[in-house]
C-alpha cells in the first residue's frame, strides 16, 4: 500500500437533500469503500432515489450511522452543524457539502466542534480541485502576472425551481444566496492569493418568487484582501433553462504584468469546448490558451488520507472557518434591494 493510502472502510450519508452528495458517494465507491446506508430526518424524493440507485437502506434511526467509519453530509443547510457536532464528538471523519454553517451562532458551534479531540471535518470546496483553478494558483504564486491588483468572479446558476425542496426558499433553513453560493468564492480568494480577507460588503436583490419573501436571487459582494487587492463577486439564480451549462462561471485576474480569464465550464464557441478554458495575456507571452493540470488527488481522497493516514489536508479546519466567517460577515452586512 502506498504512503497515506486508506484501506477499505464503511461510509454512510447523514442527510441527502442536495445532489452534491453524489460527488462524495461516487468518489468513495471509486476508491473501494463500502456504502452502507442513508439517514435523513426528512427524506425528499432525492433521498429515496439515491438509496435506490446505490442499493442501500434508508435508515430509520440515526444510531444506524454509528456502524460507519466516515460520514458524508448534505442535510438541510441549517441542520448540518448537528451532524458535524455528532461526528466530532465520536471522533469520526465527516465530509459536508457547502455551506457547512449558515449563521454566526453556527460558526461558533463549528469552532467548538473542530476543537474536540480527534475532530476531522471536511467541506466540499471542490472549486479548488478544478484543473484550471489549480493551475492558475500555481501561476499566480510563480509571479506570472506580477503583483495581483484585482480579482473578479462571476458565478450564475440555474434555479430549476420545480426540483428544489421547500426548505431551499426559506432563508432560516437555507441561509440565503450569499451563504449558499459565495462560500466557494471567498474560499478561492484566499486559496489563489494566500492573502486573508480584511473587509467585505454585500448587496442582494430579488426578482423571482414573491411568494417566498426571504428568497433573494442576485448577490454582489466586494472584498478587500491583505495588500489592498480589490475583489468583486457576483452570483445569481438566473441562468436560462436552455443554457448549454448550469452556470457560465468566469474568474478574472488582473496583475501588474498580465491578466487571466478562466471560463469554468468551458466555452461553446471553442472548438474543443474545453471545460478548463484558461486564457492568459502577459507582457512576455501575449495571448495564450493555457494547458490546465489537475491536482494529484481529488478532494475526497485527500480528505480520507488526512483523516485516516496522516496525509496533508487539502482543505484545513482553518480554511473552512475563515471562508465561512467571510461569507457570514457578507450576509450580515447585506443591503437588500426590493422590487
Amino acid at each position: 500500500m502506498h504512503e497515506n493510502q486508506v484501506p477499505p472502510i464503511r461510509f454512510a450519508v447523514h442527510g441527502c437533500q442536495h445532489g452534491h452528495i453524489e460527488t462524495f458517494i461516487q468518489a468513495m465507491k471509486r476508491l473501494g469503500h463500502e456504502f452502507i446506508g442513508i439517514y435523513d430526518e426528512r427524506p425528499i424524493p432525492l433521498t429515496h432515489e439515491t438509496a435506490e440507485k446505490h442499493s442501500v437502506p434508508l435508515f430509520e434511526r440515526i444510531e444506524s450511522l454509528d456502524a460507519a467509519d466516515a460520514i458524508g453530509c448534505a442535510a438541510i443547510n441549517v441542520r448540518k452543524i448537528e451532524a458535524v457536532e455528532r461526528c466530532a464528538a465520536q471522533g469520526k471523519p465527516i465530509m459536508v457539502d457547502k455551506p457547512i454553517v449558515t449563521t454566526r451562532d453556527g460558526l461558533r458551534r463549528l469552532e467548538r466542534a473542530m476543537a474536540m479531540p480527534g475532530a476531522r471535518i471536511g467541506m466540499m470546496l471542490t472549486s479548488r480541485y478544478k484543473p484550471s483553478i489549480y493551475t492558475l494558483r500555481r501561476d499566480i504564486a510563480a509571479g506570472k502576472f506580477g503583483e495581483i491588483v484585482s480579482i473578479s468572479m462571476r458565478k450564475p446558476h440555474r434555479l430549476s425551481s420545480d426540483r428544489r425542496p421547500a426548505w431551499f426558499f426559506d432563508k432560516s433553513l437555507h441561509g440565503g444566496i450569499a451563504i449558499d453560493l459565495l462560500i466557494h468564492d471567498f474560499d478561492l480568494l484566499r486559496y489563489l492569493t494566500g492573502r486573508e480577507i480584511v473587509d467585505v460588503a454585500c448587496t442582494m436583490s430579488k426578482k423571482l418568487h414573491p411568494e417566498h419573501p426571504s428568497f433573494y436571487d442576485v448577490v454582489t459582494a466586494h472584498a478587500v484582501l491583505e495588500g489592498g487587492i480589490a475583489c468583486q463577486l457576483y452570483s445569481d439564480w438566473h441562468t436560462p433553462a436552455r443554457s448549454w451549462t448550469w452556470g457560465d462561471g468566469r474568474i478574472f485576474i488582473v496583475g501588474t504584468r498580465g491578466t487571466a480569464e478562466l471560463r469554468l465550464e468551458g466555452d461553446p464557441g471553442l472548438a474543443a469546448n474545453d471545460r478548463n478554458a484558461y486564457i492568459s495575456i502577459t507582457d512576455e507571452t501575449g495571448y495564450t490558451m493555457e494547458q490546465a493540470t489537475a491536482p494529484a488527488l481529488g478532494i475526497v481522497e485527500q480528505f480520507l488520507r488526512h483523516a485516516f493516514a496522516g496525509g496533508e489536508a487539502g482543505v484545513t479546519h482553518s480554511d473552512i472557518l475563515r471562508a465561512s466567517e467571510a461569507t457570514i460577515a457578507a450576509d450580515e452586512k447585506a443591503i437588500y434591494i426590493h422590487r
